[in-house]
């Protein structure tokens, strides 16, 4: 039996040994360390938590003794102290159930905190997380981690360690019980521990792996159903909605495979560990007949045998298929870890001495800037721009060639590689672009970017505080109101997902009316007035210039009737940013 032991010991050794080395054991010990940082929060509840689990376990053994005794009298052995064990074996009932669904509610209730702890600071992370890095990762995945992820976590982060403080405590409680009355009968109900131990060594390796196929691939299938519903009116008028629903099922088929070949492994884990505990159940049951054919035990004892033989054996089943919610909550913290520690975006906080100057506007200067998405990929080469308070300055050039990226540099969505973009004041204090000169900008962007709910809940994505006829002056500003005037319930009407009810040109029009609302200094018009007619296009620039002289507009844009109401134009080509002459401006105005 020893050599048996030190055998176990040093296999137990050498597995940990084989994770320090190739990296697991460290990486799964800081994503626990990385989950404990939020559920430390809770560590009085979790204490509690625990005592009272370890106070059920004890009512239920000693239910379980007083269960031995009641049968002992019942059978003739003894007489005396009934309905004290009625008594006893009743209340050890009572306070376990009360106990265990009182744990269940604090169980559930942690849960719950810990989960929206842990999104409400994920979101604020992914939503700082740099826009190069972030965007590296499909809508899905990050869905898939922010949801599916963060419940693996929370629903094991507090109640992880109480319950394997528990069953061990339950474990070596019910293993004194036994060895108090028969030494060789624990022996017997403690055999089946050392298998188990040893396919720890194996399940460990073979979860984590499964584990991460599983969420990899749900997270693949819900990129495909993420993009597949936002495109949605493009797939049906492309006639391919039978291609997507093949595509569709093609996933589901990998998901499936994926899911069936870990549900396989499971089984026949769970074969073989339940054929040991068959062994040991029936090695423990003949030896209790053995002993009760020898009248050396009572009924109540051999009761007891078996019943806390099977609690043992449980006990040790609990311990070790805490692994498997303990890898997946690795997992699942490595993923989530990902994306909390990508590069965050660039705070200058000397920003906010700009807020000083809006009234008088700010110019927006680009020098030798050079920038490339990918190494060797250069988009933008040794360029400079300006545009300046009071003027409306255009970015024109072929599709594909940078007018985009240069709106996300003026932005500071994205940084250069060498050069400098930054905001200059009246005064001439100058600010590189970052996180904290944004509120400086009001930006429509290409496509619709109309989301679903009231008009005004549209506009007040910008301004919480404004008023209703604020809202009206800015959807004349932008020719809005024109249609909107005419709508059931106005500003108030509903519209759908996307814009959905309203055409393209009316979207772009409460788009750009929501720009204007901001009243910021800076107006970015990313292609904003494409699906609008020249004479509207003109009366909605008017307007807003208009409205603020000092007011610096950028837009982007292939239209002649923009660039002939410009002051400069600059054209993107060929990865450079040039500035183009009057006479070169008024000839391309011409060629369009």
């Amino acid at each position: 039996m020893e050599e048996h032991e030190k055998k176990i010991s040093f296999e137990s050794l050498d597995v940990l040994i084989g994770k320090w080395k190739d990296g697991t054991f460290s990486e799964i010990i800081d994503d626990w360390k990385w989950i404990f940082s939020y559920s430390k929060k809770y560590k009085g509840a979790i204490i509690f938590y625990t005592i009272l689990g370890i106070f059920s376990t004890s009512m239920g053994l000693v239910g379980s003794v007083a269960s031995k005794y009641m049968i002992d009298i019942i059978t003739g052995y003894q007489t005396s102290k009934l309905w004290i064990m009625i008594v006893i074996t009743l209340g050890s009932a009572a306070f376990g159930l009360v106990f265990s669904n009182v744990i269940n509610r604090i169980s559930t209730k942690l849960s719950i905190y810990i989960n929206n702890d842990i999104q409400a600071d994920i979101f604020d992370k992914i939503i700082d997380a740099e826009w190069m890095a972030i965007n590296r990762y499909s809508n899905g995945d990050v869905l898939n981690r922010f949801n599916g992820d963060v419940n693996t976590v929370s629903s094991n982060a507090i109640s992880w360690l109480p319950t394997i403080i528990i069953a061990i405590y339950n474990f070596i409680a019910t293993f004194v019980v036994i060895w108090h009355y028969d030494k060789v009968m624990s022996i017997l109900a403690f055999a089946s521990a050392p298998v188990m131990l040893l396919m720890s060594k194996f399940l460990i390796g073979k979860q984590r792996e499964y584990g991460k196929k599983v969420k990899e691939m749900s997270s693949k299938l819900m990129t495909f159903e993420v993009e597949t519903f936002y495109n949605f009116d493009t797939i049906k008028s492309f006639g391919i909605s039978t291609l997507y629903g093949q595509k569709m099922r093609e996933w589901q088929e990998k998901f499936k495979n994926i899911s069936l070949e870990y549900n396989m492994f499971s089984i026949k884990t769970g074969v073989f560990m339940s054929i040991m505990g068959m062994i040991v159940q029936y090695a423990a049951f003949g030896y209790c007949l053995f002993l009760l054919w020898t009248r050396r035990i009572t009924y109540g004892t051999m009761t007891l045998f078996l019943q806390q033989r099977s609690n043992l054996s449980s006990a040790f089943n609990n311990v070790v298929s805490i692994i498997p919610s303990f890898l997946n909550s690795s997992i699942s913290a490595h993923r989530i870890r990902e994306l909390v520690e990508l590069p965050k975006e660039v705070h200058i906080p000397e920003s906010s001495e700009l807020d000083a100057f809006i009234e008088d506007g700010f110019s927006v200067r680009m020098t030798d800037v050079n920038f490339s998405y990918m190494e060797d990929q250069r988009v933008i080469t040794d360029s400079a721009f300006v545009a300046k308070p009071g003027e409306i300055v255009a970015l024109v050039g072929p599709s594909g060639e940078g007018k985009t990226t240069m709106i996300r540099l003026i932005l500071g969505l994205i940084r250069p590689d060498s050069g400098q973009t930054f905001l200059t004041a009246s005064n001439g204090q100058t600010v590189e672009m970052n996180v904290e000169t944004r509120h400086l900008f009001a930006y429509v962007p290409q496509g619709n970017t109309i989301l679903s709910g009231t008009i005004a809940e549209n506009m007040r994505m910008v301004r919480e505080d404004a008023t209703d006829e604020e809202i009206i002056e800015a959807l004349k500003i932008s020719c809005a109101w024109d249609f909107v005037k005419n709508i059931p319930d106005t500003i108030n009407a509903k519209i759908g997902e996307r814009g959905r009810g309203f055409s393209e040109g009316q979207a772009q029009r409460i788009a750009i009316a929501r720009a204007v609302l901001r009243d910021a200094p800076i107006l970015l018009l990313d292609e904003a007035t494409s699906a609008l007619d020249v004479t509207t296009e003109r009366r909605v620039l008017k307007n807003i210039v208009r409205q603020k002289p000092n007011k610096t507009c950028i837009v982007t844009t292939h239209r002649p009737s923009v660039l002939n109401m410009c002051q400069r134009v600059y054209r993107v080509m060929e990865t450079r940013v040039t500035e183009l002459s009057e006479e070169e401006s008024s000839r391309m105005a011409m060629d369009f």
